[in-house]
């Protein structure tokens, strides 16, 4: 799983969504620092937040999966 990639989507899917880091933090049940980590690519989402964040932001998992981790499957 590429890292950046992922955290790349998640910053943008939750932009047009229309939420702050904040707010998003809470609604996934994850602190700002980590959501902070995992959208500047330090971190790799876990299946577990991957999973809530596609829920809370009424998304497929495809549409979240970076073009990268398309192309292995």
């Amino acid at each position: 799983m590429e890292t950046g990639n992922w955290g790349q989507r998640i910053r943008a899917f939750r932009k047009l969504k229309g939420y702050t880091q904040e707010r998003f933090a809470q609604a996934i049940g994850v602190s700002v620092s980590v959501l902070g980590e995992v959208e500047r690519g330090t971190r790799t989402p876990n299946r577990q937040l991957i999973e809530r964040v596609v829920s809370v932001l009424n998304i497929s998992e495809d549409e979240l999966l970076p073009q990268t981790e398309k192309e292995k499957n």
